[in-house]
């Protein structure tokens, strides 16, 4: 399909939508690695930095705070079985997915870059603090599974670092920097609603923020060679769908990590609800445990 879009006429239309009103394996904390964030900036996050203004004067939605904490409990679900994210700042481990350490409230990994990424931006504002010493291990490291040069100290020091009120917040801002606002605005920019926005910051947490065909933005341009945006005319829940097809089919291609719970009872059933607001209560399944959003 060929796709002659002109990006002023996405706005206005998302403008119009956004104002108006599985295969499951055994139970399992699962911290999917995202990708290299270091490389450049894909195209679709260049349109959408480039729409900024217009995207701002769009409804919130998943930015609106009580949102973006409903947000963060379903990734949590996902992502270590709680409800609870803010109890992940001090969580560390080597989970065996090939990305070294998967640590924190989205799982910075120290082979992906996003924990050299956030501890650099720690140590900016906190130059003494127990992480900073591990920095040239971590450049070493980044892009491996390696632990040299941080064992056996670095989950302990990780430990200590999340006590510090300005780690949590260097974690805050690099989760939403790298992996919140640009699935947002381009959510935003592809005309979708809250429930379209989560399923894009979703995907963007859990395939990275690669253009590879796993990784999230190439599964939006597999998506989009097949289904129209709500801002091209589409139909939302249509798209979302096929959206949540190849996503699915990228889980599904993996050596490892294969569950699709997290598609197939949670964000399809909220799909097929047509709660496209994202609206409260919100149930729903992940590794066959049951959780509620009163």
């Amino acid at each position: 399909m060929t796709r002659l879009v002109l990006f002023g006429a996405p706005i206005a239309i998302a403008a119009s939508i956004l104002f108006s009103g599985g295969d499951s394996e055994p139970p399992t904390v699962v911290r999917q690695a995202p990708e290299k964030t270091g490389t450049a900036a894909p195209a679709a996050a260049e349109q959408a930095d480039e729409h900024a203004d217009e995207i701002d004067a769009l409804p919130p939605g998943l930015a609106a705070p009580a949102m973006k904490e409903t947000a963060s409990r379903l990734v949590a679900s996902a992502e270590a079985s709680t409800l609870d994210w803010r109890s992940q700042y001090g969580a560390i481990e080597d989970v065996g997915d090939g990305n070294g350490y998967t640590a924190g409230i989205i799982g910075f990994c120290s082979g992906t870059n996003d924990m050299l990424q956030l501890v650099e931006a720690y140590t900016e504002e906190q130059p003494d603090n127990p992480l900073a010493t591990y920095l040239p291990a971590l450049r070493a490291v980044d892009g491996t599974d390696s632990h040299e040069g941080l064992d056996p100290g670095f989950t302990d020091a990780w430990h200590r670092a999340a006590e510090d009120p300005a780690f949590r917040k260097a974690q805050d801002a690099t989760r939403d920097r790298l992996y919140f606002e640009p699935a947002v605005r381009l959510a935003k920019l592809d005309g979708l609603g809250t429930l379209g926005q989560f399923i894009y910051y979703d995907a963007m947490v859990l395939h990275g923020p690669g253009v590879e065909a796993d990784g999230f933005y190439g599964i939006r341009d597999a998506t989009m060679s097949s289904a129209d945006t709500a801002a091209e005319g589409g139909d939302e829940t249509a798209y979302l769908n096929a959206f949540l097809d190849e996503s699915r089919s990228a889980i599904r291609a993996r050596k490892a990590q294969r569950d699709t719970t997290r598609i197939d009872t949670a964000q399809r059933v909220f799909l097929r609800e047509g709660n496209l607001g994202l609206e409260k209560p919100l149930v729903w399944q992940v590794y066959g445990e049951a959780f509620r959003i009163p």
